[in-house]
């Protein structure tokens, strides 16, 4: 029983410092006929390379990825920090897409942020 005790001791706090990354906003321009600029700001604790926010992606209202930004290092000490993606294609006629944001080691975040498109 202490056994089982001390693990779940040692599990709680890596859950309690597990804070999803916050979409704060999104600018997309299109910047071509079929093709958008996608700018996202995001808020997330970053403590270093064991948890940071890594990634956002675009996703069609289907839940299909469009495109993929990748985040290649920690952004401790710049908070909230924006990074675009360029030439993403969209399906013609569409006029909302969902931005969703990804943390290690979290994973992809539950929620998206729904965007209209200009």
């Amino acid at each position: 029983m202490n056994k089982l005790f001390a693990l779940i001791l040692a599990v709680i706090p890596t859950f309690a410092l597990a804070e999803e990354p916050v979409i704060e906003n999104v600018m997309a321009v299109r910047t071509g006929a079929d093709t958008y600029r996608f700018s996202v700001t995001i808020r997330h604790p970053d403590t270093g390379w064991d948890h940071y926010a890594d990634g956002w992606r675009v996703l069609d209202m289907d839940g299909n990825e469009l495109g993929v930004r990748v985040l290649f290092h920690p952004h401790v000490n710049e908070q909230p920090f924006t990074r675009s993606l360029d030439d993403v294609k969209v399906p013609a006629g569409t006029t909302q897409v969902q931005i969703q944001a990804r943390d290690l080691p979290g994973g992809w975040n539950d929620g998206t942020t729904i965007v209209n498109l200009p």
